[in-house]
C-alpha cells in the first residue's frame, strides 16, 4: 500500500468511526491548577485569564470573541528544549522553530496509576520499564512515552492536584535512570499526568529534575497534564501534542489528541 493510499484509509476509517480521537488535555480556565515556584524566586505563571471582548452586545452586536492571561506552561502543556538551560542552544528548540513532523508520533502508555495510587512519591525506573516492554513491547525511536498515574483525576482540585505539604509537592514520576534510559531508547518525548513532567520529589534527586534536564539536553519534548490516559491501549495510538507557533516560545498550551482503533 502506497503512502498516498495508507493517508487515504486512514482518513475513511475516521469518517466511520473505526479510528477515534481521544482527547488528552484537561479544560483551560480560571480554575486550572497552576505550578507555585518557592518562595525565593520573583515570578510565577499568574492563574488563568479570560475576559470578555464582546458577545453579540454594544460591544459587538455580531460576534463574540475573548482576551487571555496565560502562562505557556499552563494547563496541559508542552516543554520544548529551550525551556531548560540544558536545551538553551538549540536554535530549532523553541516552538516556532522545532520540526513539527516529530510531535505526531506512535505513543507508548505506561499504567503505573496503581502504584501512584499507592505512594504518590513513586518513581519509575529502568526495571519498570523493561518488565512493561518484556510485557507489551520495545519502546520503539521517534515515539512518544507517557505514564499513567490518573493524576488527572485530581485536577478539579488544585491542592490535590499539586499535593504539597510542608515537605515539599508530592506527585509520581521518573528517576533520573528512567528517564536516561529512555533517552537511550531515542524516543521523542515524555508526558506525565502531573503538573511537570518530574516528580514532586524531583528537586532533591541528583541531578535535580532529571526529565527536564536531559530530555531537553538532547532536544527532546515534555508534556504535563495529560488527561484521559486510561482510554489508551499500551501500544497501537498516536499522539498528536502540537505546540502553538509562538516566536521563541519555551511550550505551549496544547489541545493534545490520539488516534486509537475503536
Amino acid at each position: 500500500m502506497s503512502a498516498t493510499d495508507i493517508v487515504k484509509d486512514l482518513g475513511a476509517q475516521l469518517l466511520a468511526g473505526k479510528v477515534k480521537v481521544v482527547d488528552l488535555s484537561a479544560t483551560l480556565g480560571p480554575d486550572t491548577p497552576i505550578l507555585h515556584l518557592p518562595p525565593d524566586f520573583a515570578k510565577n505563571t499568574p492563574k488563568v485569564e479570560i475576559h470578555k471582548i464582546s458577545e453579540y452586545d454594544e460591544d459587538g452586536p455580531f460576534f463574540a470573541w475573548n482576551w487571555m492571561v496565560l502562562g505557556e506552561h499552563s494547563g496541559t502543556h508542552f516543554d520544548a528544549p529551550h525551556h531548560w538551560i540544558t536545551g538553551k542552544d538549540y536554535e530549532e528548540g523553541f516552538t516556532d522553530t522545532l520540526e513539527l513532523q516529530r510531535v505526531v508520533a506512535p505513543v507508548n502508555v505506561l499504567d503505573f496509576s496503581a502504584e501512584s495510587a499507592a505512594d504518590a512519591d513513586f518513581l519509575l525506573t529502568p526495571d519498570h520499564i523493561k518488565a512493561w516492554e518484556s510485557e507489551h513491547g520495545e519502546i520503539g525511536a521517534g515515539e512518544w512515552v507517557v505514564m499513567r498515574s490518573d493524576w488527572d483525576k485530581r485536577a478539579h482540585d488544585e491542592a490535590a492536584f499539586l499535593n504539597a505539604d510542608e515537605t515539599g509537592p508530592h506527585s509520581p514520576g521518573p528517576t533520573p535512570e528512567a528517564i536516561e534510559y529512555l533517552l537511550s531508547k531515542k524516543i521523542v518525548g515524555w508526558g506525565t499526568q502531573c503538573i511537570g513532567t518530574d516528580a514532586g520529589c524531583a528537586g532533591g534527586l541528583e541531578p535535580p529534575f532529571p526529565a527536564h534536564n536531559f530530555l531537553h539536553r538532547d532536544n527532546c519534548f515534555g508534556l504535563a497534564s495529560l488527561a484521559n490516559l486510561d482510554q489508551l491501549p499500551p501500544k497501537g495510538a498516536v499522539l498528536i501534542a502540537a505546540p502553538l507557533k509562538i516566536v521563541r516560545g519555551t511550550g505551549s498550551p496544547i489541545r493534545a489528541m490520539a488516534l486509537v482503533p475503536a
